[in-house]
């Protein structure tokens, strides 16, 4: 089985919880990921975007086969603004991205008194990121359409053309204000060995659309 991943809005506290969008709780000694972009011949670093962060014993429940770590964080970032409506530096399209584009942090370790939020402003100190929404799962079938963790990416262009990969996280169109093409989706994979070695820096991200 897979695990779905469902969304709501709260006006909960989500400091160190599992969350889709806002800031991210990151541990003092781990960096906001940043990546190469280029305007007018000029190259400067911009930051990704924040997806989702995942507190491991939440999914523990629809893992018994200890597939995910069961303590700790994962983090999420990617170049997916302009699948929010928004200028991008960057267009990352149909097929498998640039390996940068995707960042995916572990930390074994969850303490909310060394944790500190990685909070994005503009110009103005004004925030850039959006509302943060809590997460709960629930297991689903392995080949569902929808966003997950696990299982096996929905569309059949990714499983061809990523053979041998296992889905680490396949985000659905119309998550929480994305929009990828038609009907798209884009899975984040490894390689079964990067995968059962824990070697999350490794990750694979391919965008697909009917």
């Amino acid at each position: 089985m897979a695990i779905k991943i469902k969304l709501q809005e709260t006006e909960q506290e989500l400091f160190c919880c599992s969350k889709w969008w806002g800031d991210p709780d990151l541990p003092a000694d781990m960096e906001y990921p940043l990546a190469k972009a280029e305007e007018d011949g000029e190259e400067f670093d911009y930051p990704l975007t924040f997806v989702c962060q995942i507190d491991c014993a939440d999914i523990a429940p629809f893992d018994p086969e200890g597939r995910l770590p069961h303590e700790g964080m994962f983090y999420i970032f990617a170049g997916l603004d302009e699948y929010l409506g928004f200028d991008s530096p960057w267009h990352n399209g149909i097929g498998e991205w640039p390996r940068k584009q995707v960042v995916v942090k572990y930390t074994k370790a969850v303490n909310m008194e060394t944790f500190r939020s990685a909070i994005l402003v503009d110009d103005e100190d004004q925030p850039l990121t959006q509302k943060a929404l809590k997460i709960t799962f629930e297991a689903c079938p392995d080949n569902d359409d929808c966003t997950k963790l696990l299982g096996i990416p929905f569309f059949e262009e990714v499983r061809q053309e990523m053979e041998g990969c296992i889905n680490f996280l396949q985000i659905d169109s119309d998550t929480a204000g994305l929009r990828f093409y038609d009907e798209g989706q884009l899975n984040l994979l490894y390689t079964k060995a990067d995968f059962e070695a824990g070697k999350w820096k490794l990750v694979k991200a391919y965008m697909s659309s009917c």
